[in-house]
């Protein structure tokens, strides 16, 4: 597993990892301090497993941290330079950001939002997104954020679940040359919701939309509002979000986040792992519907004064070199993308981002998913001219933010492609047996997380015992994310997906990220997904689906030429009993592959809710596959 990859931009601050390994509790405490408190905490932790407050009487505000914190020092720093998919362009200052803010914060008041209240947010990727999230935050509104390609009953499920009593929305947003109109489909979604009080409207598209005595639009609220409002002094603990997660079974699960912790973790985390600079120009690449755009984008960089670029639209929209356009045009020096979009990226080939000017691009991130080696090996060549570190990312909506990284920002360590290192300083954790028990090294086992971290969350919006169900039965007093993982004799991570989609054929378990960085490394194959069925013999028959790289045509030849790959990339136990080729996967809006689709399909199951799903072709084509299989079965 080792690489010959050393590249790094930090000063070698190991002194950070020993602190954290002294005493954890001081080592976060350090860390919050570095954030502004109207009053200091008198309790770093209170652990009551699996229920953990951080900086209990402490007294702050995300959105002041986000916002006057940099106002005071440089209130002509550009916050966002944002492109639509149009050729629309806008910039914020900070000055100006706190401004809109404040604005709609006290808009917000005026219809009689207070302190606790829960406001749903469902707009496209424009400015007044990142403005509304702070705005609740700054009058302590509990923000709960749904993707903008989500449907009508996706969005009633989630506003029942959290009694929001408003809603701010768009007319439309635009993806692909097309409009979403997402005020109709708000007006779908809430027209037996009593408890809805007032929706906001953002004109963005100019679509014809109905108004209603509801609605109420942005430019009539907000304007006639004043550009002053002071931030409630809120409670470390005082949940600042709730996000809709899916689970292996029913219904979204409603992470609630708080104030104190999270924004610890964000603020120390942002600053390792990116090394963040005044002069930098960050691009990450994730809608903030997801937890990195929460994260990642809208508090992580905020409050560390960050230049950063926000797009509306899809990457490869309207030409494959989109991206790399907007890399050029605006000297992008850190790029944060997922795996899903490199891998798309990498079937266009190396003469489109070879054609761009890339040269301003210091470091490189991803998240999401486990990288295939060959993808980071791109990634690192192509994207980065083998100048700029690879800082791969594992964490979750749940985690709050990232728990294995490199961080740059401190250390320079050793990369090695596939592996997202090390835990970040401060994080605890094993690779563990179905006893809780540490597994050897290059061992495979269940990743833990065996101490609380500030991160994390507080538990699941109005279920607390599903909480403790969900994340903490399998093991006593450790988190257990349901991600498969290897810990190396240098104490590296490699993730192997999530241990519900780990298969076991013959007694030999394999992960089915394993598999899909075999099938991906292979030079005509752009993107893979494996999941198992029953078999009676060997107890799971590996199926594999298979996306071929542009201009690649399907052939039996190449089949057996696929599947003799694997066996020698990972033996022989490990040859697909069943390839198919198809032209998409089934993915959700934030590129992860729906393998749960994929196996109901393969055992001719109800396939249950897709509201989180891409692109519904996609699961036409694989049952088609499928159905053809039967068809040639059924002739022998």
């Amino acid at each position: 597993m080792d690489s010959g990859y050393t590249i790094g931009l930090g000063n070698n601050d190991s002194r950070t990892r020993i602190d954290a390994n002294e005493d954890g509790i001081k080592f976060w405490e350090t860390q919050a301090s570095k954030l502004y408190w109207f009053e200091k905490w008198h309790t770093a932790l209170e652990w009551n497993p699996p229920f953990a407050r951080w900086f209990v009487g402490g007294k702050t505000n995300a959105s002041y941290n986000a916002l006057d914190v940099i106002v005071k020092k440089n209130p002509k720093k550009k916050a966002i330079i944002w492109e639509g998919e149009d050729g629309s362009k806008r910039e914020f200052t900070y000055e100006e950001l706190l401004s809109e803010v404040s604005r709609l914060a006290n808009g917000l008041k005026s219809l009689g939002v207070k302190k606790g209240d829960r406001v749903t947010i469902y707009l496209p990727m424009v400015p007044e997104l990142i403005i509304s999230l702070l705005a609740c935050a700054r009058i302590g509104a509990i923000h709960t954020v749904i993707f903008s390609g989500f449907s009508a009953k996706s969005i009633q499920d989630r506003v029942d679940d959290s009694k929001s009593k408003v809603i701010i929305t768009a007319d439309g947003g635009r993806r692909r040359g097309s409009i979403i109109k997402l005020k109709d489909i708000v007006d779908e979604a809430i027209k037996d919701l009593n408890f809805v009080e007032n929706v906001i409207v953002l004109t963005h598209t100019n679509n014809p939309i109905t108004i209603t005595q509801k609605d109420k639009k942005w430019k009539d609220l907000v304007g006639i509002m004043s550009s002053s409002c002071d931030a409630e002094m809120l409670d470390s603990t005082h949940p600042l979000y709730i996000l809709y997660t899916s689970g292996t079974t029913g219904k979204p699960k409603g992470v609630l986040h708080g104030t104190g912790g999270y924004l610890t973790h964000l603020y120390s985390t942002f600053q390792w792992i990116f090394d963040i600079k005044d002069s930098d120009v960050y691009f990450c690449t994730a809608d903030i519907g997801w937890v990195t755009g929460h994260s990642y984008i809208v508090y992580g960089p905020l409050m560390h004064g960050t230049t950063q670029i926000m797009y509306e639209g899809a990457l490869d929209f309207p030409t494959p070199s989109r991206i790399w356009e907007i890399i050029s045009r605006y000297k992008v020096t850190i790029l944060y993308t997922t795996p899903t979009a490199l891998r798309m990226f990498m079937k266009f080939g190396d003469e489109l981002p070879n054609s761009y000017t890339l040269s301003s691009l210091r470091l490189l991130g991803t998240v999401g998913e486990p990288i295939n080696p060959e993808v980071w090996k791109w990634y690192f060549k192509i994207i980065g001219k083998e100048k700029c570190p690879i800082i791969d990312t594992w964490w979750q909506t749940e985690t709050g933010g990232a728990l294995v990284s490199p961080v740059p920002g401190l250390e320079t360590i050793p990369l090695k492609p596939g592996s997202a290192t090390r835990p970040v300083p401060g994080v605890h954790l094993s690779v563990v047996d179905e006893h809780g028990k540490d597994v050897k090294n290059d061992s495979k086992g269940y990743l833990v997380v065996t101490k609380p971290w500030p991160g994390m969350l507080l538990t699941l919006w109005g279920d607390d015992e599903k909480y403790k169900t969900v994340y903490w039965s399998k093991y006593k007093d450790m988190y257990y994310p349901g991600d498969y993982a290897i810990k190396d004799k240098d104490g590296y991570i490699w993730m192997l997906g999530r241990a519900d989609d780990v298969l076991k054929v013959a007694g030999h378990r394999l992960g089915t990220a394993e598999l899909e960085s075999a099938f991906v490394s292979h030079p005509s194959v752009a993107e893979s997904a494996v999941c198992g069925i029953h078999h009676e013999v060997k107890g799971e028959s590996i199926i594999s689906f298979v996306v071929l790289k542009e201009g690649i045509i399907p052939t039996v030849l190449l089949k057996e030429d696929l599947i003799n790959h694997i066996r020698k990339t990972i033996g022989p136990i490990a040859a697909p009993d069943q390839l198919h080729f198809v032209k998409k996967l089934p993915k959700t809006r934030s590129g992860k592959i729906m393998r749960r689709l994929l196996k109901a399909i393969a055992k001719n199951e109800q396939i249950g809710d897709i509201s989180t799903l891409e692109d519904e072709a996609s699961v036409d084509e694989v049952k088609a596959a499928f159905a053809e299989l039967k068809q040639t079965l059924q002739k022998f």
